[in-house]
């Protein structure tokens, strides 16, 4: 019979307030926060406070993954609408434009993808980057797109035409971030270089504008500007110098555009106040320049430098609130690389640090985990602080500052705790208040492995000062004390030939095993310190072990990569696997079995059967080295911590499993990752760098999309054959042998076209355009023939359109050269125009009547129907309007008072 196990599944992960690699960013309402946190967003502070949010009234976040995809997730419900997949590469950066239609991002791949965010589908995709793409910039007013790259170029790509209009130079490294003012008048750029650059945006608007020739005579040429002008949509401003020596990381405006931060990759942060009146005066400098006198205005006279934040660890990103304070000029959030956020508020003349949020998380990588003894209480320990946690939930109960912490133990009844320090310390942990009540020199170097003694007040402790110490614990009162305290003893040692890495003690308190630097393991009685093994074997050092219950096995986990499996009866070696890609840094039984897990740096989890030597489970999750491990006392859940700072716990489910099949799944992801290099794809030429300024789909090859080819190819076969049956029937009854027809019951009742229709409409939008063109031609002629059918339905008109547009695209040439297909497409070319017409004609009726209604209820309505910014603009056309009729009415009443005087001197003098 063959042998099945339960799987462990990921069940929670905690710990991580900020991921260091994404970026954090306000939601349009400015009351949430929303910070990356490993796979995860969270929305960690509500104000009254790798993503960047839709900007409207939306609660859709898009969010970029390392993998390539990008996921849009509803913040409020906490659920993933939809899945783009369209990048080889790690997602740098996303932009949603103004009113949240499009979303462009860019990637590790060096390209730039446009999407639909209502179609849930990719437009095109942009190449020309040479590098990295680091930033993205929509220009609402010109319907162009501005992209940084590592490469030190800015391109500047028209969305209409798809294509790249202007490319930038100057830069002279990476470009890491730019952004361009709300009202895009100013672009501005931040790489390694001393100075940080700006440059002006040309408007559509201004191509139309009057030309002045040399001679001051003006000229119209109805918007065609001089050859060397026509495609400059950026023109070169001014350069300000910056102070740190560090790059830019990011550069931002808020909302009101009133301020400019750039972060440098340090820890500082420059914020530059944008001066109205400069702006303002800039805007009516044109209507001044007959005079020849118009004083030049200098990227210095715009923007000046207000004040330096300095934070006390390295910022990763920044944010502005899109609520400005009426006590300040505006709120900025930071995400620091500590695992920590902190909030100031900018003010004219200093800034303030209004709140941080750091409990929840360690401040550096996870070190070491415990569970006690009754599996209520986590312990974490890290650099300088010492966690208490919930395993059940993942709140953190309490925090306290400790020294860099390598090990911990927690004693039963769960009111002490030890940790062993680097510094040679054990620290004693009271739980219960969260404090450390006592401090102990307990070795010369730092302690590296705690083991309890089993059935006794002890533990043991090895250290790098070649010392095994045993102690004893109990709890009485200290002279002149009123309490009772935890008091800690030393009663023996054992003198060891090397640095002593880890130490283990079996179950019946028989042996203890000590694992030394010069790659051996010592096995000893425990009573008498009498040596009874040594286990060789090892070609670098053992980091961790453990002994199986029963005491008949002990596994060591090494940085050679390898886990040995022992018998501790008499020494010999039962197997050596390769377990991990990298160091073995944690390795345990789980109790009353001979199951057990490790961990390792190549951040693994797997899961292992000591006695068929056969790996069972392999769990991912973890985005750094993972560095403790701790298997609950009834196997049902286990904990591991990490260098990502997270604490993961991963729980046993009552969902068996074979190991054929695990083997087999794990064949077939391999095959899905090698899917880019698949056989048919080897020969085929390939570009080591792509055309300038090309245009390409949006979508890549994924299991997906192959999945979506085959129901693809299924329906159109089962579809053929009931097409056939259906000829075959009506060719009988003319003959006279009238039958019942008995349809095809996989077709659940549908006709043949809405068959392949349905399977058309399981397909996922972004999915559709990869599937098509992975169709032979041979099916992709069958589907031609449905599309009559399927054009009489109106909300189908727009999805025959996209599968006509790439299947012609794609085999245009077999299609030419065809007989076959010039019926079929000499049909949909009188039919597909018609439906098309007929569509676009019911969109427009429609959107008059929108616009009808909208004219309807802003008459009926004392608020308008309009944006505060137009009702702003037009507030000031009149106030200007005003000011024009009372400055004429002035200089009318001066005329005429003038004339006047002058008709009563005439009169006076008789000239």
């Amino acid at each position: 019979m063959v042998k099945s196990y339960l799987r462990y599944e990921p069940a929670l992960s905690f710990g991580v307030i900020v991921s260091v690699e994404g970026n954090i960013a306000y939601d349009s309402s400015g009351k949430h926060l929303l910070t990356p946190a490993l796979e995860k967003v969270v929305v960690p502070l509500s104000l009254s406070l790798l993503s960047h949010p839709r900007p409207s009234s939306s609660s859709l976040v898009a969010v970029g993954y390392a993998d390539g995809s990008i996921r849009i997730w509803d913040s409020e419900k906490g659920t993933c609408e939809t899945t783009l997949n369209g990048h080889k590469g790690a997602v740098t950066v996303l932009r949603y434009n103004k009113p949240g239609a499009l979303l462009a991002s860019g990637s590790k791949d060096n390209d730039v993808i446009l999407w639909d965010v209502v179609g849930e589908t990719g437009l095109f995709r942009l190449r020309g980057h040479r590098d990295q793409v680091t930033d993205l910039v929509f220009l609402e007013s010109t319907k162009k797109l501005v992209s940084s790259s590592k490469d030190k170029f800015l391109r500047v790509w028209d969305l209409e035409t798809q294509h790249c209009m202007q490319i930038i130079s100057g830069h002279h490294s990476e470009i890491w971030a730019m952004d361009v003012d709300p009202e895009e008048r100013y672009l501005v750029t931040g790489s390694a270089d001393p100075e940080i650059r700006f440059y002006t945006v040309k408007h559509d608007s201004d191509n139309r504008q009057a030309i002045s020739n040399e001679k001051g005579a003006v000229s119209v040429n109805n918007g065609d500007m001089p050859a060397q002008n026509k495609w400059e949509v950026l023109k070169l401003f001014g350069e300000i110098k910056r102070q740190s020596k560090d790059r830019v990381a990011t550069v931002r405006f808020n909302k009101s555009g009133s301020l400019l931060a750039c972060q440098v990759a340090g820890k500082t942060l420059d914020i530059f106040h944008v001066l109205e009146d400069v702006l303002a005066s800039q805007d009516t400098k044109h209507a001044s320049e007959e005079d020849g006198n118009t004083p030049t205005i200098t990227v210095s006279d715009v923007f000046k430098h207000l004040q330096t934040v300095r934070a006390g660890k390295k910022i990763c990103s920044i944010s502005f609130s899109p609520i400005t304070p009426k006590s300040s000029l505006a709120t900025l959030a930071l995400s620091l690389n500590n695992n920590l956020l902190e909030f100031y508020s900018i003010e004219s003349s200093t800034t303030t640090k209004t709140l941080a949020i750091e409990l929840q998380g360690h401040r550096s990588d996870v070190r070491s985990v415990t569970l006690s003894s009754d599996n209520t209480l986590l312990m974490s320990t890290s650099h300088n602080a010492v966690k208490i946690w919930n395993p059940s939930t993942g709140s953190c109960l309490r925090t306290i500052d400790s020294d860099y912490g390598l090990c911990g133990l927690i004693i039963p009844q769960n009111k002490y705790a030890f940790v062993g320090t680097k510094s040679g310390k054990i620290e004693v942990i009271d739980i219960g208040s969260g404090t450390c009540i006592d401090t102990m020199e307990a070795h010369g170097g730092s302690v590296r492995s705690i083991a309890a003694l089993p059935n006794e007040n002890g533990f043991v402790t090895g250290s790098a000062d070649h010392d095994v110490k045993f102690w004893e614990y109990q709890i009485k009162q200290k002279p002149g004390q009123d309490l009772k305290n935890l008091v800690l003893s030393n009663a023996r040692t054992m003198k060891m030939n090397d640095d002593v890495l880890v130490v283990a003690v079996s179950p019946d308190a028989k042996y203890i095993a000590v694992a030394l630097l010069d790659c051996t393991v010592k096995v000893f009685f425990l009573d008498s310190f009498k040596f009874f093994l040594s286990l060789y074997g090892h070609k670098l050092p053992v980091l961790c072990m453990d002994v199986s219950s029963d005491g008949d096995l002990i596994v060591t986990g090494s940085a050679d990569k390898n886990l040995k499996i022992w018998g501790l009866d008499f020494g010999n070696c039962h197997k050596s696997l390769f377990a991990h890609a990298d160091s073995v840094m944690a390795v345990q039984f789980v109790r009353n079995t001979h199951y057990m897990f490790s961990v390792g740096k190549d951040r693994l989890v797997k899961y292992w059967d000591a006695d068929k030597f056969e790996l069972l489970l392999t769990l991912e999750g973890h985005h750094a080295d993972v560095w403790g491990l701790a298997v609950s006392s009834r196997g049902d859940f286990l904990v591991t911590g990490s260098h990502d700072r997270s604490l993961r716990r991963w729980d046993r489910t009552e969902e068996p499993f074979f190991i054929e099949e695990e083997k087999e799944k794990r064949l077939e992801e391999m095959f899905e990752a090698d899917i880019e290099n698949a056989f048919e794809n080897k020969h085929v030429p390939r570009e080591e760098l792509p055309e300038e300024g090309a245009v390409a789909l949006a979508g890549k090859k994924t299991q997906e999309t192959l999945t979506a080819t085959d129901l693809i190819i299924d329906a159109l076969d089962v579809a053929e054959v009931e097409l056939q049956r259906i000829a075959e029937h009506q060719e009988e009854n003319t003959t006279g042998n009238v039958t019942e027809y008995q349809p095809n019951v996989v077709m659940l009742g549908l006709s043949p076209s809405n068959y392949v229709l349905r399977a058309f409409t399981n397909i996922h939008t972004n999915d559709l355009e990869q599937a098509l063109l992975a169709l032979p031609f041979s099916d992709g002629l069958k589907l031609l023939s449905y599309f009559k059918d399927w054009t009489s339905n109106p909300d189908k008109v727009e999805l025959v359109c996209r599968v006509t547009t790439v299947l012609l695209q794609t085999h245009y040439n077999q299609l030419v050269t065809t007989p076959a297909a010039r019926p079929v497409l000499t049909l949909l070319k009188d039919i597909l125009y018609e439906r098309v017409k007929e569509s676009k004609d019911t969109l427009g009726f429609n959107l008059a009547a929108m616009d009808h209604l909208k004219q309807l209820m802003a008459s009926r309505s004392d608020a308008l129907f309009r944006d505060a910014k137009a009702k702003l603009l037009e507030i000031r056309s009149q106030q200007s309007k005003r000011l024009e009729a009372r400055t004429d009415t002035k200089e009318e009443k001066r005329r005429k008072k003038k004339k006047k005087t002058s008709s009563d001197m005439h009169s006076l003098t008789g000239f």
